[in-house]
């Protein structure tokens, strides 16, 4: 866990817009991030077991981008690492994300690496940051997001 923190940490300083900090997620046992894009979103539907739709539709009243560890659950036995959109824009499930193990999970209506993948990799936090970039690369551009705003850059002086 401490090394996830070290790469979310990292995925953060790498965004100028509003971002929550590293956290355990309320909705599970998840360590998680979020962007945000700064422009309301349509109300969420709900729908969420063990959740009042109150709450999900407070969670996500604005456009948010999530990425996240979960050790697993009875519907994902396995623990993996996830990235999704809300709104999910048209095309986001098609995205190309790297790397080529990372799949959409169509139950779940989010990308997947399994953490697995993640271990067994030569450089481990090197793979969960390109998890990472490019599934907020490909849905920030789907969803017409202002990345040129939201990139850090240093200023010389």
């Amino acid at each position: 866990m401490l090394k996830v923190n070290q790469v979310f940490t990292q995925y953060r300083s790498e965004f100028m817009g509003k971002s929550s900090d590293v956290q355990f997620f309320w909705g599970s046992f998840d360590l998680a991030i979020s962007r945000f894009s700064g422009r309301k979103a349509p109300l969420h539907p709900g729908g969420i077991p063990n959740l009042p739709d109150w709450v999900t539709q407070e969670a996500y009243s604005h456009e948010v981008m999530n990425c996240g560890f979960w050790p697993g659950n009875e519907a994902t036995p396995f623990a993996a690492f996830y990235s999704y959109i809300y709104p999910a824009p048209d095309g986001f499930k098609d995205a190309a994300i790297k790397p080529s193990s990372a799949y959409f999970h169509d139950d779940l209506g989010e990308f997947i690496l399994k953490y697995e993948d993640v271990q067994k990799s030569e450089n481990p936090s090197e793979v969960l940051l390109e998890f990472l970039r490019s599934s907020y690369d490909n849905a920030a551009k789907l969803a017409d997001w202002d990345t040129e705003k939201f990139k850090f850059k240093l200023e010389k002086n």
